[in-house]
């Protein structure tokens, strides 16, 4: 049987494509934003509601595509939207036109998320689904590491030419737009227009879902709350004296790492079990905090990058797979925009209680906490979890 099907292989190198476009722009924007006059609060007000706006999106927009019985075209338009928003935010340097330009390129994401994770889950069975979502996070992660690289080349030659950059990465977008072209729906079926599409169904899932489906929610909304941004990380290096170019480096690094190990993690876990795997990436994760806690060489950052690269590849595909394999395929889309709806909710509210701990206690208490919190989440999973591995855990 083929594993990495013509659909999977699709969905991985327009993933790649994105993430290359998208990951280019990441360590020159809040430059760029500065360069015209935002404010770090401005900034910060920005990202916020950009990512709000990813995250209900996703909710929605997946219950839509699940009752809808179509993929394909949620996935396009979504795909459409983040590439052509990010040379527009290059064309005015007016406030309400980049707040309208990062929100549309947010949105996409948002439009497309849950039913992209729906077609890679009908390309697989349960007993390789682990293999399917890492392969597809390598590819994607293998973009976070072609991006800032192309970026910082492109910056070493042309110093402060952030503008031409935005249009630079349209291309690797437009190459996105294209290979989704090729995709194709299984279900040839219209969409129901007698459906009525509140904005607020998707919710209404919550109470129709799996109890496995809602027990495991809560365990990793619950790690969601802990999980701060990575910039917290980046910081803690930059605040340890390490130079900017190897801030960068570490952080391409990582990715490296996260791309290298995400299909070697999803085998794994189809051959372990997703939940022990899935936890074994959370201990690496309080592992990581605990040493950065401390860390304050550049060896040291370098372990502790490698480390939560190794954790990324064992997690964030694998939770995915797992959440497919407890629910119906028909509410795949819904049950995976759910999740990542509430979760950029508690991340952001995540990086705010961590910022919070830093500026009242200080770097280490704040890594020392969340590294904590963080095993107590490993324990519910061990007792509570158990009831949740209907068919990810053989």
């Amino acid at each position: 049987m083929k594993i990495i099907t013509r659909t999977v292989w699709i969905l991985s190198v327009i993933s790649l494509l994105t993430d290359t476009a998208s990951e280019m722009l990441y360590p020159v924007l809040p430059v760029y934003l500065k360069s015209i006059g935002f404010s770090v609060v401005l900034i910060g007000i920005l990202e916020g509601i950009a990512e709000a706006t990813a995250g209900l999106s996703k909710a929605y927009f997946g219950k839509l595509s699940d009752l809808s019985g179509k993929r394909v075209p949620f996935v396009q338009l979504g795909y459409t939207l983040s590439a052509v928003a990010k040379p527009m935010m290059a064309l005015f340097a007016y406030p309400l036109w980049i707040f309208a330009a990062r929100t549309m390129e947010r949105l996409g994401k948002g439009i497309r998320t849950g039913a992209r994770d729906a077609l890679l889950s009908d390309e697989a069975s349960s007993e390789n689904k682990a293999k399917i979502f890492g392969f597809h996070r390598s590819m994607d992660t293998l973009g976070a590491v072609l991006g800032p690289c192309i970026a910082l080349l492109y910056l070493y030659y042309h110093p402060e030419d952030y503008i031409r950059l935005f249009y630079i990465a349209f291309i690797p977008g437009l190459l996105a737009i294209l290979a989704s072209l090729y995709l194709k729906d299984r279900n040839k079926s219209s969409i129901n227009k007698s459906i009525s599409y509140s904005p607020f169904q998707w919710a209404r899932y919550w109470k129709e879902s799996p109890d496995a489906y809602k027990r495991l929610i809560a365990g990793l909304l619950l790690f969601a709350l802990i999980n701060s941004s990575d910039v917290f990380l980046i910081l803690k290096a930059k605040e340890s004296g390490i130079s900017d170019t190897y801030v960068i480096g570490l952080y391409i690094f990582y990715n490296l790492i996260y791309a290298l190990f995400s299909y070697p993690a999803g085998v794994l876990a189809d051959r372990t079990g997703l939940k022990k795997v899935f936890i074994s990436g959370l201990i690496l994760f309080s592992a990581v905090y605990f040493g950065m806690a401390f860390a304050d060489s550049l060896y040291g950052f370098l372990l502790m990058f490698v480390i939560y690269g190794i954790y990324a590849a064992g997690t964030e595909g694998i939770s995915k797979a797992w959440i497919s394999n407890i629910t119906d395929r028909k509410d795949t889309a819904t049950a995976i925009g759910l999740y990542a709806g509430l979760q950029s909710v508690a991340t952001m509210l995540a990086s705010s209680l961590t910022g919070a701990i830093w500026y009242s206690f200080g770097a280490s208490a704040a890594f020392i906490f969340i590294a904590f919190m963080t095993l107590l989440v490993v324990i519910y999973l061990i007792i509570w979890g158990a009831k949740t591995t209907i068919e990810s855990d053989r």
